[in-house]
């Protein structure tokens, strides 16, 4: 463990795309992908590697005041998050901005986020994809109750919810598991297994690799190259179909690596060596859907320049946006407390009021 990729072809590791870019099957997990779609998953990875770099260059200008980068985990969230149905309902941590960028959430309304213009800005019924959640694993008990009710209903719908190595440790996420596994509940667990929780280590959180605990909650467990945005869609389309016929909960382990700190608030020199991140840079989630584009001729120099050229017209977007993000009004806090009037929210929002009045200025 301790975040060294592994050597070899574990029977529990699914990849269908080596990191050198050659194309490999497995015997569970089949995946036919036209060349368009190919090329659409490039496209996706380029864009939201963008979006992550941009981010991370506006809150050291402080035009944010936090990120959370995914640097390196682009294939786990366009895999995860291209596999899902219309209908199918996300739960996010507070990293998964490739799954919101699957789910058509405008990645301004994410930054308007870490910039304290909203408290979440998207609507999550329209995109199906959840409010993003900063405390740890509490999305999971969430997301199995969300699950429940989609069974209890008769829909045809799963629920997909996301955490890290580290929440698994949580008791929020096990106590998810029992209540996923009891009620037969449609839901899909990814683990998005970056091998570093904060500066905590992956030996830290387990013993066993963490897709064998399903075992002992009684569902399936499988893990999955997570730089690898070919089998993290074949995977979890499997494991959502799974759930959507009445199979049942699984746990998908994505293994992969955060190449970047946990947050811009973080060091990681601090606690982890540079050639343990060389070492798996070397495993690069765009660079091996590229090779294998040019390899199988997929694509031609003016499709790759046009790409980085989307991208850049998305970073001046989104950085002139941010800037243009009008300030909220302050006491709009209280107003998405509860769907319906409570007496101690307005008295809350009249003290502040109150409060805010006392540094107004004189005429």
């Amino acid at each position: 463990m301790s975040g060294r990729p592994e050597e070899g072809h574990d029977p529990g590791f699914v990849q269908l795309l080596t990191p050198e870019g050659e194309r490999v099957e497995h015997p569970d997990y089949a995946l036919a992908l036209e060349p368009g779609d190919h090329r659409a998953l490039y496209r996706d990875l380029v864009l939201v590697r963008r979006v992550d770099a941009e981010a991370t260059a506006l809150q050291r200008q402080g035009e944010l005041g936090l990120w959370a980068s995914l640097l390196g985990q682009e294939a786990a969230q366009i895999g995860a998050g291209r596999a899902l149905a219309a209908s199918d309902f996300v739960f996010p941590t507070y990293r998964e901005h490739g799954v919101a960028w699957c789910r058509g959430v405008d990645p301004l309304t994410l930054l308007g986020l870490f910039r304290g213009t909203t408290n979440g800005g998207w609507d999550p019924q329209e995109h199906r994809f959840g409010p993003y959640t900063i405390v740890i694993g509490d999305q999971c008990p969430q997301a199995v109750g969300y699950a429940m009710g989609q069974l209890l209903d008769g829909t045809d719908e799963a629920t997909l919810v996301f955490f890290g190595d580290g929440a698994s440790s949580q008791g929020d996420v096990n106590e998810a598991f029992i209540w996923a596994s009891v009620f037969n509940a449609p839901v899909v667990f990814f683990c998005q297994n970056n091998q570093w929780a904060i500066s905590e280590p992956l030996e830290r959180q387990t013993r066993i690799p963490l897709y064998q605990r399903a075992r002992g909650f009684g569902f399936p467990g499988v893990r999955v190259d997570g730089n690898d945005v070919l089998a993290t869609l074949a995977v979890t389309r499997a494991a959502l179909q799974r759930a959507r016929e009445g199979g049942g909960p699984s746990l998908i382990e994505a293994y992969t690596y955060r190449m970047g700190a946990h947050t811009t608030s973080d060091d990681p020199t601090r606690y982890r060596a540079d050639a343990e991140v060389q070492a798996w840079k070397l495993r690069d989630p765009i660079e091996r859907v590229r090779s294998y584009l040019h390899k199988q001729q997929l694509v031609d120099a003016n499709f790759l320049t046009a790409v980085d050229a989307e991208a850049e017209t998305l970073a001046v977007r989104l950085r002139a946006g941010v800037r243009a993000l009008p300030d909220p009004d302050p006491t709009s806090m209280f107003r998405h407390a509860y769907a319906e009037p409570h007496p101690l929210v307005d008295e809350e929002r009249r003290h502040y009021e109150s409060y805010l009045a006392g540094f107004a200025t004189e005429g």
